[in-house]
Order: structure tokens, then C-alpha cells, then sequence
């Protein structure tokens, strides 16, 4: 059952009136005073319902003509509990070194969060218990995505941390000590495939099993939010590529739709359908990769061979439509670079065959198989109110039992007229987890199939050549056409001035770009909503108690994708 719509019309109307509201797009955005903040989150959170906190950023004013407001921002992104309206919270700060009061006590996803705010623009978070970096490493330097730091200065991290800081604490709480209990500290990764190569995990052992855990990140941070207050939108599509490589057209297309929210444009429907037919099997190949890898770190090599195989096959499909098997850039603000080529249609239906089939044989293996279901069967199980409480989305937080996909709770590119079910588990186990992802591929098979089944035929790309590349006739054979096409290379597209949140049912859970236009072709900032970022904050909670080889099986289960994780 959902809950009750609430109507807030009258509040937000109040805070109008007093010159404290504007909105962003549909997001009501409220400022705040920093010393209020705490008081007013916790009134967004108990009296309004948001119960889910879905980012936390700053801006940087620096280099932007705002002569009323300090030089710092914090933004606060909340989902209400009936998951379709979202609200923002803005709060100016005028000593960093004096921040605001940490919102940790009211929402666990702020730990990190915080943190990451913290260490790339260097405002402090009051009774933080852990305020340290965590994308930069233990060695660096200043706050990155402060406007005033270079951006070509590279630093060099020469020392490991070793994270004792954050295990005594963990420790000290369950009142276990190192000698007297006999506990061993152990590296969990980072130099290792079952850690994907770039994630550590500090633990702390009693003979097999995992008394309190720590984990660092930030391996693979390069540095996409400072990039692309560099380049121009159609320029950062391919940086989004790297965000998820798993399914990078997801990243291409969520990014490419928020721009298009921000200019108010929307594809002719041709475009549209291509995009939910490209996300909807990207969202398979991610599954498969997932849960092909999951099954590999539990033995079983037979069945990765037939989820991995089909995978590949769809690789081959992406590879021939984009010219690239995995990081594609195909997409652009306002549509795509080309139409689906002759023959499509026939490939297409041979790799969902594929799928199928790969899907029905490894269930046939695994679904009543007494080993498979031992080892994930009520293993690091999430409740509905953890899962919200850590910011999980997508279908980590759907295994939780929470029926929360925004292509049914705020449906977009047509989602509303496809027949597909919305998949839901009820333990929020390893074995949940996995099992959820299986189904909605089906689901994903089917969309598909009707997506292709009643594509449109017209146009695929918007015919407003402000947006889009004139075609290569004007440019070669006309003045305004050669024109048109250097003015749209040289600066970029123009986004009218704001800010703006889209948000994105992607593979792993709710992909969101908070933009901000300065109105330029150049964005002043980009923060990503990184589902992977908040799973991966709760993963050492969720592995104590149990054993290191299910510690292996829960991080597999939540599919952490280090590049969208460390951006």
C-alpha cells in the first residue's frame, strides 16, 4: 500500500511569501539558516515525511556574480516516503571552518555524504564522529572542488592509511578488545578480484567471522565533478560513460535527459524509445555482470558462463550500433549521434533469446539448489528501514521489500504505458538481492520487446539546431550552417541560468545529476548521485556477525561499481 498523497501546497506557499522558496523544476528548493538546520531537517524528516536523504553538496560562489550570498552553499536532496516528490533544502555558510551541525543522528547515509563534502570543498560538519577524507587520499592537500584550486596540480599518496582510527572506535562500541577477545585485523581488498581491485575493507575477526568492519575508497576517484566544470555538456556524455561501466548508456542518457529537463525540450518519440530500449538492456548487461560475477565468487563458473556469454553477445549488439563495446557515447543533449542501423531489430531478438535462455538455465541450477541457498539465505539481511535509513535505492532497496522505481513512482519516457512488473523481495538478504535482479531482467526483456515492437518511425533527434549538430548538407553547403556547427563545438549548448536535480531509475538504484547553469555551455557544477556511494557506506555494518566468504557474497549482491562509486 502507498501512502496518502500530502498535499504541503500551503507550507511551501508560506515559505514563498517569505522569500525562501524557489523551485527547481518540480524540487521545491528552501533556504535555510545554517543555525536552523538541524531543527528544520528534522522537521522535513517527522512532520513532512522525507524519509529518505538522497545527497548532500556544496557550491562554490567563487566565480559566480552573487553579491548578496556567502561564498559556500550546502544543498540537501530528501525523497518523500511516497517516493514520487522530492524537496531540496540550501543553506549558506559563512565560516566553513565553522560549518553546520552534522544531520548524522537523523539520517545514517549523511556519514558519508558528509564526509565527501568535507573533503572536496572543505566544510565542516559538527559532531561528525569520523570528518576525514574519503575520495582524496590520507596524504592530500586542500579541497579539490573548491573553484580556487587547480586543476592540472597533481599530489602523490606515498603511505597507507591504516584505519585504525575508525576500527578502535567500532571496537571500543561492541566492547571487544584486540588481545583479550583474540581478534585479528584483516585487509579485505584492495589487491584482490573479490574486492573489484578498488575497494578495502578493514575487519576485525573472531576465527571466521566479522566482529566490525571499516572500508576505504576512493582507488579509482579521477575527478568527474572537477572535469566537468571544464568542458561542455556534450563533452562530459563521454565521462559519464565511466561513471557505471557496466551499463554506460544508462549514464549517457541520464545525464543527456536532466540538460533536456533544464532547457525544457523533450525528444520527438522515435528518440525516446531508442533511449528506453538502449536502457532497458544496458539494465540487463548490468544484471548479468552482477550476478555472473556473484555466482563466480561462490564456484559456480558453469553458470557465469551462461549469464556472461549472452552478455557479451549484447556487448556485440552496442559495439556495432556505437562503434564501441562498452564506454559508447552515443547519446547527445537533445537526442543521439545516428538512427538504429538496418538489421537491428533481428540482432536484437536473437540476444534477448539469448538472455532468456542463459536466465532459465542458471535458474534451473541454482534456484533449488541446497548450496546456493545456504550460502545467501538470511545472510547480511537489510530491513525496509535500514535500506531507507542508508540511502539505498534501485534493487538493493527493492529486496528490502520497499516498492520504490521510479519508472512507476514518477514514470517518464512512457514508462506508465509499458506492461512490466515491479519486482520487490522481502528479506533484503544476499539471496534477495540476487534473486531480485534475475526477475527484473525479465521485466527488462519484456519492455524491450514492446519498446521495439511499437517503435515510431519520424525523427530521432529535436529540430533545434541551438541543441543539435545542423546536418552535414547545411554545414558543407551554407555560411549559417558552418556557422551553426562551429558556435555548437567552439561553445558549447547554452543552458539558461539555474539549478536543477533529474533523477534516473538506473541499473543499481536512483542516478541522479545535480546541475548548476551559470549560462554558459559549460556547466559551474555537476555533483552525481552515486547509488553505489551510499551501498557501499553500509556495507561494513551489514557484513558483522558474519563470515568472511559471506562478506565476499554480500558485496557482490549489492554490485558496487567502484567507478560510479568513486566518480
Amino acid at each position: 500500500m502507498m501512502p496518502d498523497p500530502v498535499d504541503f501546497t500551503p507550507l511551501l506557499e508560506q515559505f514563498k511569501t517569505a522569500g525562501l522558496l524557489k523551485m527547481m523544476g518540480d524540487t521545491p528548493l528552501i533556504s535555510v539558516h545554517s543555525n536552523e538546520l538541524f531543527s528544520v531537517v528534522t522537521f522535513v524528516k517527522e512532520a513532512m515525511g522525507f524519509i529518505l536523504l538522497l545527497d548532500i553538496t556544496a557550491v562554490d560562489n567563487l566565480d559566480m556574480a552573487h553579491p548578496t550570498s556567502t561564498r559556500f552553499e550546502l544543498i540537501y536532496l530528501f525523497r518523500h516516503k511516497d517516493f514520487n516528490k522530492t524537496m531540496a533544502l540550501k543553506t549558506a555558510i559563512v565560516d566553513p571552518d565553522v560549518g553546520v551541525e552534522t544531520i548524522l543522528p537523523l539520517y545514517d547515509a549523511a556519514d558519508w555524504l558528509e564526509r565527501e563534502v568535507w573533503d572536496q570543498y572543505g566544510v565542516l560538519f559538527q559532531n561528525h564522529p569520523t570528518l576525514k577524507r574519503i575520495l582524496n587520499h590520507n596524504e592530500f592537500v586542500g579541497h579539490p572542488l573548491r573553484k580556487d584550486y587547480e586543476i592540472t596540480k597533481g599530489q602523490y599518496c606515498t603511505e597507507t592509511q591504516d584505519m585504525l582510527d575508525e576500527m578502535q572506535p567500532l571496537l571500543d562500541a561492541r566492547g571487544l578488545d584486540m588481545e583479550r577477545d583474540e581478534l585479528m585485523i584483516l585487509n579485505l581488498g584492495p589487491s584482490h578480484p573479490a574486492s573489484h581491485g578498488t575497494i578495502r575493507t578493514l575487519v576485525a575477526l573472531d576465527g571466521e567471522t566479522v566482529r566490525a568492519g571499516a572500508s576505504e575508497i576512493g582507488y579509482l576517484h579521477r575527478g568527474f565533478e572537477k572535469s566537468c566544470e571544464n568542458h561542455d555538456y556534450n563533452q562530459i556524455i563521454p565521462y559519464t560513460d565511466r561513471l557505471n561501466y557496466c551499463s554506460a548508456l544508462m549514464n549517457n542518457i541520464a545525464f543527456a535527459k536532466t540538460v533536456e529537463d533544464m532547457l525544457g525540450v523533450t525528444l520527438p518519440d522515435r528518440g525516446i524509445f531508442i533511449r528506453v530500449i538502449l536502457t532497458e538492456l544496458s539494465r540487463v548487461i548490468d544484471h548479468l555482470v552482477c550476478l555472473a560475477a556473484g555466482l563466480l565468487d561462490m564456484g559456480a563458473q558453469t553458470n557465469y558462463w551462461y549469464l556472461f556469454n549472452p552478455r557479451n553477445d549484447a556487448t556485440d549488439f552496442l559495439s556495432k550500433l556505437t562503434g564501441a563495446r562498452l564506454t559508447n557515447s552515443y547519446m547527445r543533449i537533445g537526442g543521439m549521434t545516428h538512427d538504429l542501423y538496418d538489421g537491428w531489430r533481428a540482432d536484437l531478438d536473437d540476444i534477448l533469446k539469448k538472455v532468456d535462455s542463459g536466465i532459465a538455465q542458471t535458474l534451473t541450477m541454482i534456484e533449488h539448489n541446497r548450496i546456493y541457498q545456504d550460502r545467501i539465505q538470511n545472510i547480511s539481511p537489510v530491513s525496509a528501514e535500514q535500506a531507507i535509513a542508508y540511502g539505498f535505492t534501485g534493487p538493493n532497496l527493492r529486496a528490502s521489500g520497499v516498492p520504490y522505481d521510479l519508472r512507476f513512482d514518477k514514470p517518464y519516457y512512457y514508462y506508465d504505458t509499458f506492461d512490466f512488473d515491479l519486482v520487490v523481495g522481502s528479506q533484503g538478504d544476499t539471496h534477495d538481492r540476487m534473486m531480485v535482479r534475475f526477475e527484473e531482467m525479465l521485466q527488462s526483456i519484456k519492455i524491450i520487446r514492446q519498446a521495439a515492437d511499437t517503435l515510431p518511425g519520424g525523427e530521432f533527434n529535436i529540430a533545434d539546431h541551438r541543441i543539435v549538430m545542423p546536418p552535414k548538407t547545411a554545414v558543407y553547403n551554407s555560411i549559417e550552417g558552418m556557422m551553426n556547427q562551429f558556435k555548437l563545438v567552439y561553445e558549447g549548448v547554452k543552458v539558461p541560468k539555474g539549478e536543477y536535480y533529474g533523477a534516473f531509475e538506473a541499473a543499481n538504484g536512483e542516478l541522479g545529476f545535480y546541475i548548476v547553469s551559470d549560462g554558459s555551455g559549460t556547466p559551474y557544477k555537476v555533483k552525481v548521485r552515486a547509488p553505489s556511494f551510499l551501498h557501499m557506506a553500509a556495507y561494513p555494518k551489514i557484513i558483522e556477525n558474519y563470515q568472511v566468504a559471506d562478506a565476499i557474497m554480500t558485496l557482490g549482491s549489492l554490485n558496487i561499481i567502484a567507478g560510479e562509486m568513486d566518480r
